[in-house]
């Protein structure tokens, strides 16, 4: 009965919507004069590997190579006209001005892990600027910093990291594909999010190509812009082309645990239990809680729920082992269930990959988990009840590919204000809720899409309230869309509101200081803020 936890984890989440797409040849074709002018770069140099058209042998296969939601590997899915694949910042700018000219769309596309396909799918004419060239990676361990490229992985980070230090590490997330700079710009929680706050919160400066063209750092873009590109969503204001980061200390040593319970084994007393303390532990530890159907171990037919509480801890084995008994007594962790290993093999085993071979692994850009999916978010201030969770369980037990994932909250995640970055949700929260569901046939899309909804709509009793919150990088176009690049700033609070509470109206009145005409628009990017 036991459930593919880790690779829950590292699934990487991407929807969006089918609609129509539409053409224009004379805008590419004027894109193209324009590009290839400012550039020196053409369609017909093979040996750029910067500009592919619908016609390009391998158009195809790179517009797919980050479609991580097979709903969107589709005939029906609209296409880009072209897809530009900068190899410097130059290509960028020529990029932003051309299509600023010729009124093309931009999407903007650093790992393709958004969940709603938002950033290489339109409904008007649109290219993508796909940034997977821009892999560059600078770490500076004498200073505790590093430059990345926002074309880089997770994985690749924490292998760069890695590769000079073995006591310092970064607080993101735990899929290795996951792209640099969508995780950033949209906050990034990960395994030290207690202990570190949000990958966004370790951010200390940005290269960015504005509306203008103009290449802009922290101190030539000034701090409210600075302030909306962490956690506020990058490609509101601009592309994102590199970031500078800070890293953190890690123990030479540190503690993981997996332990499963069934409800026959007493999970929904555990699961209250978890809700109770999981915050108020020590930053050092972080538990997650998975919850899903899998069969009963009784062997029959019958599914149950099971509950894995799935640890990293920056510490030895018998400082984790004291602070359970302590703390938590009633999971039963003993040492047999703790094992001790380096911060980068922890790495490899939330992702899912053995601790036992090398960690070049993490350097494989390819996601192996594509799948159908859909997925939704939570917050949660108090703790649901047994009642509670019993109905929920019911709701689960209809869905064998349907599960939740609990991050804890507190710790340094407790303490940043919720005005640092545009990410509001620090104190006061218990944890946040990520709800996945996965199928195999397109044909089952309605049903299992239903299915989520209806498991979100028995959630709202028990969830953040006025606004009911919900987590920018599991992208949800379930809380409202902008259809046109008029929407006002009093529609877009339908979903914005739920993403960034009242930091929402800063990040409108950033957006309008810095993209008047709102040429870098999508169907949830910030609103213009007119009076």
């Amino acid at each position: 009965m036991m459930l593919s936890v880790f690779g829950f984890l590292t699934l990487a989440f991407l929807l969006c919507v089918s609609i129509p797409s539409a053409t224009s040849d004379s805008a590419s074709n004027n894109f193209l004069k324009c590009f290839q002018s400012k550039t020196n770069l053409s369609v017909s140099n093979s040996s750029s590997n910067v500009i592919f058209t619908t016609t390009t042998s391998s158009y195809t296969s790179i517009l797919q190579s980050s479609a991580q939601n097979l709903r969107f590997v589709t005939k029906s899915t609209p296409k880009p006209q072209l897809i530009i694949r900068p190899l410097d910042k130059s290509h960028i700018q020529a990029a932003v001005t051309c299509s600023e000219e010729n009124n093309i769309n931009i999407r903007i596309r650093s790992g393709g892990h958004d969940y709603e396909g938002l950033s290489y799918v339109s409904h008007i004419p649109f290219i993508i600027v796909d940034l997977s060239n821009l892999q560059s990676i600078k770490i500076d361990i004498e200073n505790q910093i590093a430059w990345v490229d926002s074309g880089a992985t997770l994985g690749e980070l924490y292998h760069a990291i890695a590769e000079k230090s073995e006591i310092y590490g970064f607080p993101a997330g735990t899929c290795p594909t996951v792209g640099v700079g969508g995780h950033l710009s949209g906050g990034g929680m990960g395994t030290m999010c207690r202990k570190y706050g949000l990958a966004a919160d370790n951010v200390i400066d940005a290269r960015i190509v504005d509306a203008n063209g103009r290449v802009l750092n922290r101190k030539s873009m000034g701090e409210d812009l600075f302030w909306a590109i962490r956690g506020g969503g990058g490609a509101s204001f601009g592309i994102i082309f590199s970031w500078k980061i800070k890293l953190v200390p890690v123990p030479s040593t540190v503690t993981v645990f997996l332990i499963q319970k069934s409800l026959e084994q007493g999970a929904t007393k555990l699961v209250q239990k978890w809700q109770l303390v999981a915050n108020k532990l020590s930053q050092d530890l972080f538990i997650r809680v998975i919850i899903g159907a899998a069969d009963s171990a009784s062997g029959n037919s019958n599914k149950t729920i099971v509950v894995t509480f799935a640890a990293v801890f920056l510490g030895r084995r018998e400082q984790l082992l004291t602070m359970m008994e302590n703390s938590f007594h009633e999971l039963g962790v003993e040492q047999k269930d703790c094992i001790e290993m380096s911060w980068i093999q922890s790495v490899l085993y939330v992702a899912g990959f053995s601790t036992e071979g090398s960690y070049d692994v993490l350097l494989n850009r390819t996601n192996t988990n594509k799948s159908y999916f859909k997925a939704k978010s939570d917050y949660v201030k108090e703790p649901i009840s047994e009642k509670g969770l019993e109905g929920l369980w019911k709701i689960l037990l209809e869905e064998e590919s349907g599960y939740m994932i609990w991050t804890p909250y507190g710790g340094r995640m407790g303490e940043i204000s919720e005005f640092q970055i545009p990410f509001p949700h620090r104190s006061g929260n218990l944890y946040e809720i990520q709800y996945v569901v996965t199928w195999e046939a397109k044909k089952e899309t309605v049903e299992h899409v239903n299915w989520i909804r209806r498991l979100y709509g028995y959630m709202t009793p028990f969830v953040s309230k006025n606004p009911r919150s919900a987590y920018l990088n599991y992208r949800d176009l379930d809380l409202g869309i902008n259809r046109n690049e008029n929407e006002s700033y009093g529609q877009a609070s339908v979903w914005g509101l739920k993403y960034f509470n009242s930091n929402f109206k800063r990040l409108a009145q950033v957006k309008t200081q810095v993209d008047p005409s709102n040429f870098f628009w999508f169907e949830q990017s910030i609103p213009l803020f007119l009076s």
